[in-house]
């Protein structure tokens, strides 16, 4: 096909989360695995901003970060506006929509209309917003990454409020929702990351399947690996969920933690930040878990590592998962993953008993029973753990990710040169 050899690449992330969150996890090893392969990535994202390998640079372009700690949901002041994408994000912020992803891409389009000779294309990563559109309409070539469509979370939400005032909140807040359904259908090429997730976006954005092609993320094994001396814990589960977000199935993974609670010493960490106000908390303060519950968040790769190396298994609760970087690290710690059957977890984690041990999503019975069996069979979790970690550096490495998106790069520009032409 044809384009430079060494490929000029601007990447949006509309926030980082460098600590938890697969977008952050996404964009700082992507980046750095096309760099090694020789290409030049400069990456543009909002805050809270992404942390990246010393070679990529970073565009800060700043929110009125309403959404940060300690204050969620603040209502920003006048003063505190810059400029008209300011004006924009608050404007759509008070209606209860989350605003970020369409002041996001407002902001990316103004910064990039004047460095169209610097870049041979857009990645864009899930941003989705109007801004999108403005530089497609200009010329850029862009590849849309889309993990999983957010329906599925807005769905998954409104299920799972508790109040018709919190269902009515949700609804409002997922409302952007349309919006990324509209700029997905215009892109002229999507990548995500399962078939699962393929099916998703095509059902639920109203994609053609023929625009969406599949390239899975990675892991780095070298990182990602069983630490030397690090005696299992007896009972210690680990698990990577947000205690305020219903896809992530937390309540369940507590539910069952409870009921093995009455049976055996049991101990769970959580990889996340606590939220006192969140549903899953109250859950955990209800059962009576707070003494054998903790949570761990802001620490590095190397201490996650260690926490999976703890454990004697790895818990993914989820309702949904497009792909679940989670799982794919703790099975290349060699650490055995209970995980449920949601999206698209089985194409992930393999078979039931063999790399992976399976149970239904949404259901804290069979949740338990799986938990119980797996710890009950100390033989069977260590083959399990060792047959996880070769599915994992058989199957993915962030290096075959970056060579795989390459192609999809070459494939948007070879497509805008067939339409100039």
């Amino acid at each position: 096909m044809s384009g430079p050899e060494n490929l000029r690449i601007a990447l949006l992330t509309y926030r980082g989360k460098p600590h938890v969150g697969g977008q952050g996890v996404y964009v700082r090893h992507l980046s750095k695995a096309l760099v090694d392969l020789g290409h030049h990535v400069e990456v543009l994202g909002g805050p809270p901003y992404p942390i990246l390998d010393d070679r990529v640079p970073l565009v800060e372009l700043p929110s009125l970060d309403i959404w940060s700690d300690p204050h969620p949901m603040r209502k920003p002041r006048i003063w505190e506006w810059k400029d008209w994408t300011d004006f924009a994000e608050h404007a759509s912020f008070s209606t209860g929509n989350f605003s970020e992803p369409m002041a996001f891409s407002l902001r990316a389009w103004r910064h990039l209309k004047s460095r169209r000779s610097e870049f041979d294309l857009i990645h864009d990563n899930q941003t989705l917003g109007w801004g999108l559109l403005k530089l497609q309409q200009e010329g850029w070539p862009i590849l849309e990454t889309i993990h999983h469509p957010i329906t599925v979370d807005r769905k998954l939400e409104l299920e799972h409020a508790r109040t018709p005032r919190e269902r009515f909140g949700k609804r409002r807040w997922y409302s952007f929702t349309k919006m990324q359904s509209q700029v997905a259908q215009r892109m002229t090429r999507v990548m995500s990351v399962s078939q699962s997730s393929k099916g998703d976006i095509a059902a639920d954005h109203g994609v053609d399947p023929d625009k969406i092609h599949v390239v899975p993320v990675g892991v780095d094994p070298e990182l990602f690996l069983p630490v030397p001396g690090v005696e299992r814990r007896p009972g210690h589960l680990v698990t990577t969920a947000s205690a305020d977000v219903a896809m992530k199935g937390l309540k369940f993974l507590l539910e069952a933690v409870a009921k093995l609670r009455t049976e055996r010493h049991i101990e769970l960490t959580i990889i996340g930040k606590r939220r006192p106000e969140s549903h899953a908390s109250t859950v955990m303060t209800q059962l009576g878990l707070d003494d054998c519950v903790d949570f761990v968040s802001g620490v590095p790769d190397e201490r996650i590592v260690e926490l999976y190396s703890e454990a004697e298994l790895a818990v993914v609760p989820s309702l949904y998962e497009g792909f679940s970087l989670p799982a794919i690290e703790a099975m290349s710690c060699g650490v055995p993953v209970v995980a449920t059957t949601g999206g698209a977890l089985p194409e992930v984690t393999g078979t039931h008993n063999e790399t992976c041990f399976q149970a239904e999503p949404g259901d804290s019975e069979a949740l338990a029973a799986t938990i119980r069996e797996a710890l009950d069979n100390p033989e069977l979790r260590a083959k399990v753990g060792a047959q996880g970690r070769e599915r994992v550096i058989d199957q993915w490495s962030w290096r075959h990710t970056a060579i795989k998106t390459v192609e999809q790069y070459r494939a948007v520009l070879a497509e805008h040169a067939g339409q100039k032409g």
